[in-house]
């Protein structure tokens, strides 16, 4: 059953990391661009260790991490390992998986800080099972994703650790909180190059909602199977609306379904990549996202559409400069503004 956020009502948020350097001006500009709808940011700027996938990796078994480079040693008899997270998920003993230092998390420690009493939820984000088990692989260059048994146990160590996030960002006394997969892999469902299918998501995402207290959602930055997603019924789907709304809007009326069930579309109308993002202007942006509206109010009201919105960059900022990721920030926010005004 899909956990129902609060409607954001067209909410300017985030999509994850900054680029910044320093925990406490990142938590500062998110709250400044994002005072409804933050989102804790990853730094791996300051830290690799807050990389996508290196970030959820501490309890992997038979992970070995050689500077910023992460693969499976099977020489390691990590059995008992793989044992023990299955008790721990059976238990939900989360709070066994927290980052055993802060350079792991930085900004949602320094977030954690924070009384945030008085937003309407926060948003956390971890890496997809499937973006990491087709990333990493072992010595034979055969990625994890590919072991069914080791997949299966992937997905509820990731799980545990996502109930950790959430229940750091329960300190701030936030009334909701939204766990977001970072899946870009997701591109390779279907795919007969890639062996990942439509059930092994399922299993994952099952795993996810046994723990998660709050709401769940998905990031995907690339094209898939946006029909399959919605039927899984994530409190919120969240995607790089700028380079695949044409991709997404072929689902329109399974769009219109999602939202009127309660689900959020977190629409990535800006662009994350400074380049892309310079090249266009608030009015143009503004306009594209117009489209996006009017083709998708032929199906639903436009004030349940305008409710069940949020504003966002196309991806996490991460390769943008500091000041550039401002300037994609008070885009998001003027373009939410715009939104709100009609």
């Amino acid at each position: 059953m899909m956990h129902i956020l609060p409607p954001p009502n067209s909410a300017p948020s985030g999509v994850g990391s900054l680029p910044h350097t320093s925990p406490l001006d990142a938590c500062n500009d998110v709250l400044l661009y994002q005072p409804e709808f933050p989102t804790a940011p990853t730094l791996p700027s300051l830290n690799p260790l807050e990389a996508i996938i290196i970030r959820d990796a501490e309890y992997l078994p038979g992970g070995v991490l050689q500077g910023n480079s992460l693969h499976l040693d099977r020489s390691i008899d990590f059995s008992e390992a793989m044992e023990q997270i299955y008790l721990d998920f059976m238990e939900e003993n989360y709070q066994k998986y927290a980052p055993t230092h802060e350079g792991y998390a930085s900004g949602y420690y320094e977030l954690a800080g924070r009384d945030l009493s008085d937003v309407m939820c926060i948003k956390v984000q971890v890496t997809g099972p499937v973006t990491f088990g087709l990333t990493i692989t072992d010595k034979d260059r055969r990625p994890i994703a590919y072991d069914a048994q080791y997949f299966d146990m992937l997905s509820k160590m990731l799980a545990l650790r996502a109930r950790w996030y959430e229940s750091l960002m329960e300190q701030t006394h936030t009334p909701h909180t939204l766990v977001i997969i970072d899946e870009p892999y997701f591109a390779a469902l279907g795919s007969s190059v890639m062996q990942i299918d439509t059930g092994m998501v399922e299993a994952s995402f099952e795993d996810f909602s046994t723990l998660i207290q709050g709401g769940i959602g998905f990031h995907c930055c690339s094209n898939t199977d946006w029909g399959f997603l919605m039927s899984l019924s994530p409190s919120l789907i969240s995607f790089d609306a700028y380079a695949y709304s044409k991709e997404f809007l072929l689902y329109k009326e399974q769009i219109a379904s999602y939202l009127e069930n309660g689900g959020v579309i977190a629409w990535g109308i800006v662009p994350a990549e400074v380049d892309k993002f310079r090249e266009e202007n608030i009015d143009s942006l503004y306009e594209q996202y117009l489209t996006i509206r009017t083709e998708v109010t032929q199906y639903i009201p436009e004030e349940l559409f305008d409710a069940r919105a949020m504003i966002t960059p196309s991806c996490g900022l991460r390769l943008a400069d500091v000041p550039s990721s401002i300037d994609i920030m008070k885009t998001v926010m003027e373009i939410s503004n715009r939104v709100r005004l009609l």
